[in-house]
């Protein structure tokens, strides 16, 4: 069962002009008080979500590769990831969800306005093989320190699905309080570097959006809850 850390209503500067195009402008954004589970949904939690509901194993499931227990589930969809929220949140009579944009880079920032990644200007010391990719797979979720907001891994490992609509303007935009993306879209954003990738852990400002029909294998979430 996963653990929840809380992470503190507030102000912080979304965004970069550093980075990609849909990084920008940076803008000054409150977020409420809400709880970010600890860690991404691992591999045996989604298997008791597939016994319970009888759905379709994601892509990926039989490989070796990501069939141990305490990795980050891998190759769901972002529509798999909402069905799993509302399974959960009925299971354990308490709501969960997908996490904003916007809550998930206050989460990785946890109070530290000016570093590119999570806890210093440059890649962590703990991430395996200094952040250089690919890997043969995903690591365990419980590799790594807890940050300053007591929330595990986060911009590493695997890409994240996040609740909002992706737009490269939505930015210059966004509202002042709680933004949680455009009404409509084509792809769904998500946050956090990948296992495959050159550079497995991405900037905290970092975007990305994929079809919400789509499970790649270095897909995966992890889910909020309000308070």
């Amino acid at each position: 069962m996963s653990a929840f850390a809380r992470i503190p209503a507030g102000w912080f500067v979304m965004g970069s002009s550093d980075g990609q195009r849909d990084e920008g402008p940076p803008h000054r954004v409150w977020v409420d008080a809400f709880e970010m589970a600890v860690d991404p949904v691992t591999r045996a939690e989604y298997a008791r979500f597939l016994a319970g509901t009888g759905r379709p194993a994601p892509r990926g499931w039989d490989n070796p590769r990501f069939a141990a227990g305490e990795l980050p589930v891998v190759g769901v969809s972002w529509n798999d990831a909402v069905v799993y929220c509302l399974w959960r949140s009925y299971r354990d009579g308490e709501a969960v969800r997908l996490p904003t944009e916007a809550e998930w880079e206050r989460t990785a920032r946890a109070g530290r306005e000016g570093d590119a990644y999570p806890g210093g200007g440059g890649v962590p010391a703990w991430v395996p093989n200094g952040g250089k990719g690919p890997l043969d797979g995903p690591w365990p979720v419980a590799l790594g320190p807890h940050n300053a907001y007591g929330v595990r891994g986060i911009a590493a490992n695997v890409h994240e699905w996040c609740a909002d609509w992706h737009a490269a303007d939505y930015y210059a935009r966004s509202p002042r309080r709680n933004p949680r993306g455009p009404d409509a879209g084509a792809r769904r954003a998500s946050r956090g570097g990948s296992w495959r990738h050159a550079v497995t852990i991405s900037r905290n400002s970092a975007r990305s959006k994929l079809d919400p029909s789509f499970g790649y294998t270095d897909y995966g979430f992890r889910v909020a809850r309000d308070v």
